[in-house]
Formats: C-alpha cells, structure tokens, sequence
C-alpha cells in the first residue's frame, strides 16, 4: 500500500471516527446512505471490468498505442475525446479504464481528453440539458466544453 491510499484513508477514518463523537445516529445513517450508494454501483464496476478485460483481451496494445498513442497526434486525441464525451460512465470509475489504456500505450494526452470530456461533457444528458436550458446554450455549453477538454488534455500532455 503506498503512502497516499494510508493518508487518505486515514483522513476518512479519522473523520468517521468524529461523525461518530458528533452524532452516533446521525454517523450511522450516513454509513447507512454510503452502504446504499456502494450497491447502486457495484453492476457498473463489474461492467468497467468486462470493458477493461475485452478491451486488454481482444484489442492488443501496439493498436491502443496506435490509435490514440503519441505517434497518433491530434486525430487520437480527438477520437478519444468524442469517446469519452459519449460514454455516460461515473468519473470515477473511468481512471482504471484510462490507467488501463495509459498502460497498454495511449499517450498522457489522449488519457486526459478521455477523463475531461468525460466529466464535461454530457451527450446522455444532452436533451434534458435542452430542455432545461435551451438548445443553444446546451450546444453552446457541449461545445465549449468539448473544445476546453481538448485544450487541457494538451496542455497536461505537453506536462507530463
């Protein structure tokens, strides 16, 4: 176990740890609530790792690297994006997709546009965001957000 995963749940427990000096019922109840959103989640971390798994499986890592690896330039990247743009996954469980991918040869770059427009962009949620704001201002929004991700993928490529 590294030192981050120590800290961090350290942090967590130490918390939980005054939830339950504060308000024992009030600690319990959130348990409680944490317990339920877990059950919620387990089918789409257990799809995560058939996706993982087929994609590792049946796709090999010299054509990751190929399609979205540095030699893929700004088309990789690109592609990537509107993958991610159009996956309705939770953030949090694309990183072990991404740390995937990112192992078998994708660039740092195409990682990035991947998780960004994954988290801004929302082609799922798009008529509920017409409904709710109009179609230009939810195109507006969708393509700003789109073209922002791009950027910060590039920008954390030419970092790291």
């Amino acid at each position: 176990m590294n030192v981050t995963t120590i800290i961090i749940n350290g942090i967590a427990l130490g918390c939980l740890f005054i939830a339950f000096i504060k308000d024992r019922k009030k600690a319990i109840q959130s348990l409680k609530m944490a317990l339920k959103s877990f059950i919620k989640i387990i089918p789409m971390v257990f799809i995560i790792i058939i996706i993982i798994g087929l994609l590792l499986g049946f796709v090999p890592p010299n054509q990751i690297s190929r399609f979205v690896g540095e030699q893929s330039g700004v088309s990789g990247v690109l592609l990537v994006g509107v993958v991610g743009a159009l996956m309705h996954i939770p953030a949090l469980l694309s990183f072990p997709l991404a740390s995937s991918i990112l192992e078998s040869g994708a660039s740092v770059t195409a990682v990035a546009a991947f998780i960004t427009t994954l988290t801004m962009i929302g082609m799922i949620t798009l008529p509920l965001e017409i409904k709710e704001l109009g179609r230009n201002i939810a195109l507006l929004r969708n393509g700003l957000s789109f073209i922002i991700a791009i950027a910060i993928a590039f920008i954390m490529g030419m970092i790291l």
